[in-house]
């Protein structure tokens, strides 16, 4: 197999059970290049999974006193290979490095509903993709949201985008899903 991040040449070495139960997963990337890519240790903020301590962080703190509760589920650090990555993928629009994470979205509970972040037309038409849509792509999702703001969050700091309006509404006419009782 060729790597998609550093486009080395690698060899997976399968288990007999895997051939056996012909069970085989996809690897998109070499084991140097994996190990880049940092997963969140247990001591986590259990709202945002922001590393380094079990207790709610100060920042899901301020938001929980303006009414909002943060429940997000991160897998990986960002840091400077996430940093890499995602560079490539969004703004290079290297559409093929969505094969890379595919393995860590599973099913998911039938009691949500899916709905990927989208993005403004402009950005769509400058990439060619959404880049949430992209990594869904085998999953059962609902596309419910519309970007009303042509501004990039990676265009602001950390404090504007902590400020920014919400830059998000609801597709018009749109049917949203009812709550199973």
């Amino acid at each position: 197999m060729t790597c998609l991040l550093c486009h080395a040449k690698f060899h997976i070495h399968y288990r007999f059970s895997d051939l056996f139960l012909l069970k085989t997963s996809e690897q998109f990337i070499c084991p140097d290049c994996q190990q880049d890519f940092i997963k969140i240790p247990t001591e986590h903020c259990p709202r945002c999974y922001k590393s380094g301590d079990s207790q709610i962080c100060k920042d899901c703190q301020e938001w929980e006193s303006k009414g909002i509760l943060i429940n997000h589920q991160a897998i990986f650090q960002y840091n400077g290979a996430m940093h890499d990555y995602f560079s490539r993928y969004k703004f290079l629009g290297d559409y093929q490095l969505h094969k890379i994470f595919k393995s860590f979205f599973q099913k998911f509970d039938k009691n949500f509903t899916v709905v990927p972040i989208p993005i403004s037309p402009e950005r769509y038409q400058e990439r060619g993709f959404n880049q949430v849509s992209a990594f869904l792509k085998e999953h059962s999702f609902t596309e419910l949201l519309v970007k009303s703001d042509t501004s990039t969050q990676s265009s602001l700091d950390r404090k504007d985008r902590l400020n920014s309006k919400n830059a998000f509404s609801i597709i018009e006419n749109a049917i949203l899903p009812q709550k199973s009782s």
